[in-house]
């Protein structure tokens, strides 16, 4: 099992109570300790029905703890139900602020002024950071969060992957003189500017709009008239 972990990180482990000596209470707290592990489900299936073996699993780091015998739909619910807690919430609500909107539900990402619409370039994973910022501007967001938020917290993506995407998010952004909305905290994160949209909103002339009508960087791709 260590070995198979080490190569791919697993979406939920199954963990058997009743191996050997203490071996899967070890073994549970030596994956915890791991850091790329630490948030991967767990659930304990066991025989032991004390209150006591219940409460050790679960202190030693399980999500749930499972008394056998029990049915297969039983165990699949306890799954599913994991799975949908450790999975990003993200929502299908359109968005817009100071001109910029975001609709998920027809992946659209614009820019409305003075009725010119500017469509948006964004990649899915864009999307959902700006997605993100949009509905929580003015605080501070660290990497750490913004991949739970975001990605999931069951991820073993690196942390500076962030700081890629939040790059190509900025380039996306520029051509519409919007960059400066995403605001970096040093040594804590980034934040969504409020001040920072109203200024680009101000100084997004319509002029500016039309100007940038293609750019291979992934930056404006179209001009339309809002409806």
């Amino acid at each position: 099992a260590v070995t198979l972990i080490a190569k791919v990180l697993p979406d939920l482990i199954l963990l058997s109570r009743n191996l050997p000596e203490n071996s899967a209470i070890e073994f549970l707290q030596a994956l915890r300790r791991d850091n790329r592990c630490k948030h991967v489900p767990v659930v304990m299936l066991s025989t032991l029905i004390s209150e006591e073996d219940y409460i050790e699993g679960l202190e030693a780091g399980a999500d749930d703890y499972l008394l056998k015998p029990f049915s297969p739909r039983t165990l699949l619910a306890r799954v599913k139900a994991l799975l949908r807690r450790r999975a990003p919430q993200f929502f299908e609500d359109m968005v817009s602020v100071h001109g910029l909107t975001l609709d998920p539900t027809s992946h659209r990402a614009y820019i409305a002024k003075d009725d010119v619409e500017i469509q948006l370039k964004v990649g899915p994973m864009e999307f959902k950071i700006l997605h993100y910022f949009l509905t929580n501007p003015e605080k501070v967001h660290s990497r750490v969060m913004l991949l739970n938020q975001v990605w999931g917290d069951h991820t073993s993506i690196e942390e500076r992957t962030v700081d890629v995407h939040i790059k190509r998010l900025r380039t996306i952004l520029k051509p519409v003189g919007y960059a400066p909305i995403i605001e970096t905290v040093r040594g804590s994160g980034y934040r969504l500017s409020a001040q920072g949209m109203i200024e680009a909103a101000e100084q997004s002339a319509n002029a500016a709009l039309l100007a940038g009508t293609s750019s291979e960087t992934g930056g404006p791709v179209a001009v339309g008239t809002c409806r």
